[in-house]
C-alpha cells in the first residue's frame, strides 16, 4: 500500500516498495535550472571533471528570472549559462524570444509528463505535480551532480491528503484554494511532506488552476504537490508529448500523516497579507487597503486562463489613474494566444503595461520593483518582507480576479464590489 508519491519514487529507485523516511537513489527524467541557479550548478559540475551532461535531452536551462537582462551582472550570468548550453550541446536551452517562465514553459513544451521524476534548482519545481509527476526543488550543488550522473538521492516524504469537495463560489480558482489551505495549516504545516490534492472540486478544476495549486505546495513547506491523472490531464497532454507515460494512483489503504477535508463552498476569494503566504483573509474580511501597484503574471498565475479572467474584469474599464498595473504572460505562446483573443488589447486599453515573459517583479528582480511604503497586489507566490523591492514595501497575494478588480479601484477589491 503506497501513495502516488511513494509509487513514483519507488519506480525511479528500481524498488517494489518505499516507505516514508527511507533514503533512496532515484533516476531522474529531467533536471532544470534558470539564470540564477544554473551558474552555481555549472561551476560545481565543472569541478567533477566529466565532459558532458548525463543526457543532452534531459537537462533544461531557462533564463527567465533576470532575463531579458536587467543589468551587466545578469547579462554575464545569462551568457555563462548560454555558453554552457552551447558547449555541452544541451538541447533544451530556451533563449529570450523562445523562453517563458520555466514552470509554465516545461509543461507547455511537453517536457514533463505524468509519472516523471523531475528535480530543479528552483523551489517552485513542485508545479509539475499537477501532471501526476513527482517534482521538487533542490540546491545547485545537488543539481550539478545530477547533471553528471542522471540520478539523485531523496528521503521519501510522508504524504498529507487534502480533500476538497463541493461547488466553488464565483471567481474562486486554484490560487484561492491553495491560499486557503496554507492559511489553515501554516507555512510549515506540510514540512517535507507530499501534499496530495483530491476530491470532486479538484477534479473540476482546469489544468491551469491545478498548476497554481501544486506550484504553491512549497509555501506550506511541502516537498511536492501532486494531483492524480484524469481525463483532463490526458486531454492536456494530447498532441503535446511524444513519449509514453505511466499513471500512478494512491492505493485505497495508503497511509497518510494526516487528512484534511474542506468544503469548496466555504472558500471565498483569498488575499494573503504581508509578510507570509499563510496570513490569509477572505475578500469579505479585507477592509479598505489602498495600493500602488498590481502585478498579474508569474509561474503561479501567468497562464491563459488567468489572463482571460483578468481581461473579463478589465474589459471596458480603466486602471485607477495613480496605479501601476503590470501584466506578464508566462510564455510566448500564451502571449500570442492572448493577442489572438484580443486580451492584450483589453489590457492596453485599460491602461496596463504588458511585458515579455519574465519572472521579473516576483522576486524583486526588475519590471516592477517597489519603493518604501508602497503596496502591491500580486498574483505571485511569495510576499516575504522585501520580496518585491524595499523591505518597507508590502505585497498582498491574490488570484487574477482580485488583482484585476483592485486595478480598477486602486484598493484591494473583489469583482463583486465593482
Amino acid at each position: 500500500m503506497m501513495t502516488i508519491t511513494e509509487k513514483i519514487i519507488a519506480a525511479h529507485a528500481g524498488l517494489d516498495k518505499v516507505s516514508p523516511g527511507e533514503l533512496v537513489m532515484v533516476d531522474i527524467d529531467l533536471a532544470l535550472a534558470n539564470d540564477i541557479t544554473a551558474p552555481g550548478a555549472i561551476k560545481e559540475f565543472e569541478k567533477i571533471g566529466v565532459e558532458g551532461v548525463f543526457d543532452k535531452k534531459k537537462v533544461v536551462l531557462v533564463p527567465d528570472h533576470f532575463a531579458p537582462n536587467r543589468d551587466v551582472d545578469s547579462a554575464e550570468q545569462c551568457k555563462y549559462v548560454r555558453e554552457f548550453a552551447r558547449d555541452r550541446e544541451v538541447e533544451n536551452y530556451f533563449e529570450v524570444g523562445q523562453m517563458g517562465i520555466e514552470h509554465v514553459l516545461l509543461p507547455e513544451k511537453g517536457l514533463v509528463i505524468p509519472g516523471d521524476l523531475v528535480i530543479g534548482a528552483d523551489s517552485h519545481t513542485c508545479t509539475y505535480g499537477a501532471l501526476g509527476a513527482f517534482s521538487t526543488g533542490m540546491g545547485s550543488t545537488d543539481l550539478a551532480a545530477a547533471f553528471a550522473t542522471g540520478d539523485t538521492w531523496l528521503k521519501v516524504p510522508q504524504s498529507i491528503k487534502f480533500n476538497i469537495d463541493g461547488k466553488r463560489k464565483e471567481w474562486v480558482s486554484g490560487k484561492d484554494i491553495i491560499l486557503y489551505i496554507i492559511g489553515k495549516i501554516g507555512v510549515d504545516g506540510a514540512l517535507y511532506k507530499a501534499m496530495e490534492f483530491t476530491g470532486d472540486t479538484i477534479e473540476g478544476l482546469s489544468m491551469d488552476s491545478r498548476f497554481s495549486i501544486c506550484n504553491m505546495a512549497i509555501e506550506a513547506g511541502g516537498k511536492n504537490g501532486i494531483i492524480a491523472v484524469d481525463d483532463r490531464t490526458r486531454e492536456y497532454e494530447d498532441g503535446r508529448i511524444d513519449r509514453a507515460y505511466v499513471e500512478y494512483y494512491s492505493d485505497p489503504d495508503a497511509e497518510y500523516a494526516d487528512v484534511h477535508n474542506y468544503k469548496a463552498e466555504d472558500i471565498e476569494l483569498q488575499v494573503a497579507f504581508p509578510h507570509l503566504p499563510s496570513n490569509t483573509k477572505g475578500i469579505s474580511e479585507v477592509g479598505n487597503i489602498p495600493i500602488d501597484q498590481v502585478v498579474i503574471g508569474s509561474c503561479t498565475n501567468g497562464r491563459i486562463e488567468d489572463l482571460r479572467e483578468a481581461a473579463k474584469i478589465l474589459d471596458g474599464k480603466k486602471v485607477e489613474k495613480n496605479l501601476r498595473v503590470i501584466v506578464i504572460p508566462a510564455t510566448q505562446k500564451i502571449y500570442q494566444q492572448a493577442m489572438s483573443e484580443g486580451i492584450i488589447d483589453i489590457f492596453i486599453e485599460a491602461g496596463t503595461a504588458v511585458s515579455t515573459p519574465t519572472c521579473g517583479p516576483c522576486l524583486g528582480g526588475h519590471m516592477g520593483i517597489l519603493a518604501a511604503k508602497e503596496r502591491c497586489v500580486a498574483t505571485t507566490n511569495r510576499n516575504f518582507r522585501g520580496r518585491m523591492g524595499h523591505t518597507d514595501s508590502e505585497v498582498y497575494l491574490s488570484g487574477p480576479a482580485v488583482a484585476a478588480a483592485s486595478a480598477i479601484t486602486g484598493k484591494i477589491t473583489g469583482p463583486a464590489d465593482l
